[in-house]
């Protein structure tokens, strides 16, 4: 399947989120504002008090004097203290606000993004933007925001002093600070692509370890390590050039910036000297000037690093704010079913650039019917249950659920119609209750007992020391893979959807478990469309009706004792499942299965 990395936001869309999550809080950025404000103007004091002092003590002036304007100095600087404490503090609070609506917005859209769109951009994109990202992205709002609206209020504040001192000197000091403007946008030009591009090399590394730990037993048993080695160090690689680009733009940028901090200072002790010496400008005030630019220096170093690190977070936020860019289905414009029937109509389908898989398939699933589709390994039955399940659009033909496209649904009004459920499962943090509660939040304790009863799992639940309140997962109770299935199905019984698809759902339970689990489902689904793709020869022995796929190709279609009597490629394989193949007939299929997700092989039981 070929790979799309999700949307990534421009910078004006950047801009007008972060415009949108400011006024959503404007009281507490404007009280951010304000307080940075009377600290930069209680911290510009310091300064001109000193060179006061300085004149006074040249001037002859008493004790008292110097007394006096030392005082005044140190509650200044206590009261600039106070205030830029109390300035970071409200700012810490506003950025963490922020920060959980981003949250919030980043899971919302997450949830809203429909399947196939996931499933194109693979599981390490999202990751990587739901946990590195975002977490930049907090970084950011929680220390660097902060910082810098302090210090750039401070760095205005000073140079706009040496101005008010004497306009001469604060042009040399600006004429000073012009290496630091071109190298800045030198760097600007080229960090944000810099920074984008890493990103999505990241991302890159985590698909694919994502992809190869998961995949693992299968990468074992088809003697694929080399070639996924070989794709990880090519992915880290690419990862490694992208970070050493931004490591060199950050060691051009910085030394560059370090050098120019001294040529302000020097300028204006040069400058300030000579006009001293001809009686123009006061010692005290070239003193207060000097001190005014050597102050300059920590608020614009830490707005120069500030904004380095806003260049990956707005890399960040951009690909974090790109997922509102990202196809969804429209709940408005969505059709609403007239009906539960499935139909298949002349599906064809291919990944990527790879070959067609589905050939023209013909299908239709009466509401109310138990259907299994069966065929060997690579006949299209798991392509066929992700079409009818709106996970992908068919190349060519149209798969709809009464009269409307599967596709053309928004996943929430989908998620009521139809559901897949595969082998992929997942036990979540919390109680054996939090796990079932995802699926009904409504849901009491005698729906929870009867979902788990309908899968088998009420047994080994009442076992746990604190039955439905058991913590789960690491800190507590271990769950084994049929277990974990087990609690998968049973949110699917809570979920109540009038069509489900089990593609291998209970491949990982014993065979025993797995069929009291299937008549359970057969039993409390009564009335729903069903439709398996069968593991095992029972589960299509006790279906309706049977279809079996070949090739991408649907080649019999009929209830069990129909392709039983038909004697075709159906008969043959039920009859070696028995032992009892008729003569001269040879199975179609391979008889020997090895399930790649658990550690069973059974040399007994063809595969479907």
């Amino acid at each position: 399947m070929s790979r799309s990395h999700l949307p990534v936001a421009d910078q004006a869309a950047v801009r007008r989120a972060s415009v949108r999550l400011i006024r959503k809080d404007t009281r507490a950025f404007t009280a951010v504002l304000a307080l940075n404000a009377l600290a930069a103007l209680t911290g510009l004091a310091g300064p001109w008090l000193l060179g006061r002092i300085i004149d006074e003590v040249r001037a002859g002036s008493g004790v008292t004097a110097v007394d006096r304007l030392a005082a005044v100095l140190v509650v200044c600087a206590c009261t600039q203290l106070l205030l830029a404490r109390w300035a970071r503090y409200v700012g810490h609070r506003f950025g963490e606000r922020t920060l959980a609506r981003v949250r919030e917005e980043f899971v919302d859209r997450t949830l809203a993004l429909p399947a196939s769109v996931v499933e194109r951009a693979g599981t390490g994109d999202l990751t990587a933007r739901g946990t590195a990202d975002v977490a930049t992205v907090g970084t950011t709002l929680r220390d660097a925001g902060p910082e810098l609206l302090i210090n750039s209020v401070q760095f205005l504040f000073l140079l706009g002093a040496v101005f008010f001192l004497d306009p001469l000197l604060g042009a040399v000091g600006v004429f000073g600070l012009l290496p630091i403007w071109f190298v800045l946008r030198w760097y600007l030009r080229r960090a944000r692509d810099g920074y984008l591009a890493e990103g999505e090399a990241t991302s890159d590394v985590a698909e694919i370890l994502a992809a190869t730990a998961s995949g693992a037993r299968t990468v074992e048993a088809l003697r694929l390590q080399e070639r996924r080695v070989r794709a990880s160090r090519d992915a880290l690689d690419t990862a490694r050039r992208t970070r050493l680009y931004t490591l060199y733009l950050r060691s051009v940028f910085f030394p560059v910036v370090e050098v120019a901090y001294i040529l302000p200072v020097a300028g204006v002790l040069l400058v300030g000297g000579m006009l001293h010496a001809r009686g123009v400008m006061s010692l005290g005030s070239v003193v207060a000037a000097a001190l005014y630019l050597q102050q300059l220096v920590n608020p614009l170093d830490q707005i120069l690093v500030r904004v380095e690190q806003l260049q990956s977070s707005s890399a960040s936020f951009a690909r974090v704010e790109g997922l509102a860019a990202a196809p969804r289905a429209d709940s408005k414009a969505s059709p609403v079913p007239a009906g539960d029937r499935i139909d298949v109509t002349g599906v064809r389908y291919s990944y990527g650039r790879g070959g067609e898989v589905l050939h023209g398939v013909d299908l239709t699933v009466r509401p109310g019917e138990r259907l299994a589709v069966v065929g060997p390994s690579g006949a299209g039955k798991t392509t066929l249950s992700r079409l009818l399940a709106g996970v992908d659009a068919p190349t060519s033909g149209s798969v709809t659920v009464g009269g409307v496209p599967v596709v053309g649904l928004d996943p929430e009004q989908l998620r009521r119609q139809v559901v897949l459920v595969t082998q992929e499962h997942h036990v979540f943090l919390g109680t054996v209750r939090d796990n079932l509660l995802i699926a009904a939040p409504g849901a009491g304790d005698e729906e929870l007992w009867s979902a788990l009863t309908a899968v088998g799992a009420d047994g080994w639940v009442r076992e746990l020391p604190e039955g439905l309140d058991t913590p789960l997962g690491e800190d507590g109770c271990r769950t084994d893979g049929s277990q974990a299935q087990q609690l998968a199905l049973a949110r699917v019984v809570l979920a109540d959807p009038h069509t489900l698809i089990l593609d291998e759902a209970t491949a990982l339970l014993d065979p025993t478990t797995a069929r009291h689990t299937e008549r359970a489902l057969g039993a409390v689904l009564e009335g729903r469309t069903v439709i398996a793709i069968a593991h095992r020869l029972h589960t299509a022995h006790d279906a309706d009706r049977v279809a079996v796929m070949e090739n991408g190709l649907l080649t019999e279609l009929g209830t069990h004792e129909e392709l039983v009597a038909a004697d075709g490629a159906y008969a043959a394989l039920w009859g070696s499942w028995h032992g009892d193949r008729p003569p001269g007939v040879r199975p179609r299929w391979k008889v020997r299965i090895t399930n790649m997700n658990s550690r069973t092989t059974n040399d007994f039981r063809p595969t479907f």
